[in-house]
């Protein structure tokens, strides 16, 4: 029911926020939320779609504040936000995406706005990603067909500010000027409440996206006017929540396109949309598949053809010299030959960037020994020459050489043989927290070139190279390649303007939150969100983690070769084989984190469930102490830690496994 001046409203804003698995976003949102509160009066909503994270425990922690609403199931963005939705008592409703940050006065602004704009029901703002770079998607225009069929098939993107193609992100509109738009973005969508009232809620057909598009078309068909609005901003790690990449995302989003073309459209163009959008979907997730598995196969495929290759030519330069090859040779032995030796130099980091020459070399080597090893075990019909061995590895030792050098020098960045170049870094704050961050730094990193200090007050301090005001000098001069902000002593409104001011492929940026071990900030506009974490990534290395993998085959293959043997040792057998095939096929590994955890965690690196925990050999198990072992485990990973934690607790296999979300 539509309030009226009988019954004034608690609050001038309410604040939705709808959390899935982004703990750290989260609360730099939330910090940026209480301090652009300030100016306003106002209530915030947060929902926890069954988070594993360390989200709820987190928010009820730290913003005790605000109500917080736990799901036990993913809901979906709609339903979440409409559960909040349907207790806010402010004017206005705020949808605010976790992975923003929004200026102290952001909430002033936009009231102001919507105060001297009756006609308004919906309101969007600037935003830019984490390298302070515009996001087109602060403007939409309505999908109709023919802007769906631009959009879908890249017209507009290849043509952004024509009024024919460029009609989906309103490419012609100028960016910093305010404009009626159709279409507000879900990640920060200001509805006026008596138009909710009006209209509707969000649809809750919609499980995740378009149900903004449908309440910004609601509200433009009730009457009242949606807007664009520059005059303040806000930073949106773009996709941290969902990744746009995936085959998911293509499914969810079209799909939600032909939900609202069903029910808005004629019939005739929403069976038109649906046939383009679902031409699209095949389309685009047949290439997202594609060029994922080009990435990863080509080059094993390259460097297997010409090894391949090399042998081949090896023997047929030795048939004339009347040296005769059984008839296997070019069908099995040559194969498996090209086989085994990339398979040992893949395993000492041959696809591993930057390319280490020794550790391949080591690789060839292995590879040529255990060659020569099962040439000694065949029977004698099957061996035709150790030195076509020997000189074999001697072709492929030379190929790789040749192969990276040329790549190299031709193909750049992309495959280069250089150690990432060190990194040279301005920490923009006061003394005390600049100390903090720095640490944190040398203790994440390595490539650490300098770090310069520089003071977020007007005036310059002793051992500061300048003030926040002098940035884009700093920023030039030093060749700096990272900018990190100190929350505690930086506002909103500054950090993002310099973000604006500086934006650009070769500078990155950082947000450090107070009281917090870990830094925001986006290196891509693909990749969203990156996170410098305290250095307990031992286990993230590739060259452990193919170890790790290794450690989990082998020893489950043994478990499975023994079974007859061993099997009747366990209570629980039909567990036992389900947990040990699991492993073996890749699904679970036989160690990983005890996880029964709920406040304070420090965040660890991703890894498989595992069957057994590094608790399970100590009898004591209070949460500091598991905290603790989980952290060392992942800090000094290697795989004899996994093999005294089986030999320890090998009894322990048959034991249930938990589901993993992760």
């Amino acid at each position: 029911m539509k309030n009226d001046l009988s019954e004034p409203f608690s609050y001038k804003l309410s604040v939705v926020v709808v959390n899935y698995n982004v703990e750290f976003f989260l609360e730099q949102c939330l910090n940026s939320v209480r301090k652009s509160l300030e100016k306003v009066s106002g209530e915030v909503f947060v929902v926890d779609n069954f988070s594993i994270d360390g989200s709820v425990e987190m928010v009820r922690q730290k913003f005790p504040e605000f109500t917080l609403i736990a799901n036990q199931e993913n809901l979906g963005f709609s339903k979440a936000n409409n559960q909040a939705m349907r207790l806010a008592k402010g004017e206005y409703v705020l949808l605010l995406n976790p992975d923003t940050v929004v200026e102290e006065d952001t909430f002033l602004k936009i009231i102001e706005f919507m105060g001297e704009h009756p006609d308004a029901g919906g309101l969007g703002v600037k935003m830019v990603d984490g390298k302070g770079r515009f996001l087109p998607e602060s403007k939409r225009g309505l999908p109709a067909p023919n802007v769906a069929f631009y959009k879908i098939f890249g017209f507009s993107r290849i043509f952004p500010k024509s009024k024919t193609f460029g009609q989906y992100h309103l490419g012609f509109l100028d960016e910093n000027e305010t404009h009626e738009v159709d279409i507000l973005s879900g990640a920060f969508m200001l509805m006026r409440k008596d138009a909710l009232d009006k209209v509707g809620l969000l649809d809750e057909a919609f499980f995740m996206y378009g149900e903004d598009i449908d309440l910004s078309y609601r509200i433009a068909k009730g009457g009242y006017k949606n807007y664009y609005f520059p005059e303040t901003s806000i930073i949106h790690y773009k996709g941290e929540s969902t990744k746009k990449s995936s085959v998911n995302y293509v499914l969810v989003f079209y799909k939600a396109m032909v939900i609202f073309a069903k029910k808005h459209f004629t019939q005739k163009n929403a069976k038109l949309l649906s046939i383009l959008i679902y031409t699209a979907i095949y389309l685009r997730a047949a290439a997202v598949i594609a060029v994922r598995m080009i990435k990863k196969a080509f080059p094993p495929i390259i460097d297997a053809t010409f090894i391949y290759g090399g042998l081949f030519a090896l023997t047929n330069y030795w048939k004339i010299s009347n040296i005769s090859f059984p008839n296997y040779t070019f069908e099995i032995a040559l194969p498996a030959y090209t086989l085994i030796w990339l398979l040992s130099m893949f395993h000492q980091g041959l696809y591993d960037k930057p390319l280490k020459f020794f550790n391949t070399f080591k690789g060839a080597i292995f590879g040529t020994l255990a060659l020569l090893v099962m040439y000694a075990l065949l029977p004698k019909d099957f061996q035709f020459s150790r030195l076509f061995v020997l000189l074999g590895a001697s072709w492929v030792i030379a190929y790789i050489f040749i192969s990276r050098i040329f790549m190299h020098l031709f193909f750049g960045k992309k495959f280069s043989l250089s150690k990432s170049k060190n990194k040279s870094f301005a920490i923009v704050g006061e003394e005390e927290e600049i100390i903090r961050v720095e640490k944190l730094l040398k203790q994440t990193l390595q490539n650490i070139d300098d770090i310069f200090k520089v003071t977020a007050a007007n005036e310059k301090a002793t051992g500061h190279i300048g003030t926040i005001d002098q940035l884009d000098q700093i920023v030039f001069i030093n060749k700096i390649d990272e900018v990190i902000f100190c929350a505690k002593d930086c506002t909103a409104n500054k950090i993002i303007h310099w973000m604006k001011t500086l934006k650009g492929d070769k500078l990155d940026f950082k947000i450090a939150q107070p009281e917090t071990y870990f830094l925001i900030g986006s290196n891509s506009i693909d990749t969203a969100g990156d996170l410098y974490l305290m250095p307990v990534n031992k286990i993230e290395d590739p060259k452990n983690k193919r170890i790790k993998r290794l450690f989990d085959f082998i020893s489950s293959l043994l478990f499975v070769l023994a079974s007859p043997i061993i099997i009747w040792s366990y209570h629980n057998r039909l567990q036992w084989f389900n947990n040990i095939f699991r492993v073996l096929f890749g699904g679970k590994s036989m160690v990983g984190y005890h996880e029964e955890l709920k406040e304070n965690r420090q965040p660890l690196p991703k890894i498989k469930y595992g069957i057994l925990t590094p608790n399970d050999i100590y009898k004591e198990h209070d949460e500091k102490l598991t905290e603790k072992r989980n952290l060392l485990y992942a800090r000094d990973y290697s795989w004899k830690q996994d093999l005294k934690i089986l030999k320890s607790c090998w009894g322990k296999l048959d034991k249930p496994l938990k589901l993993s979300k992760k």
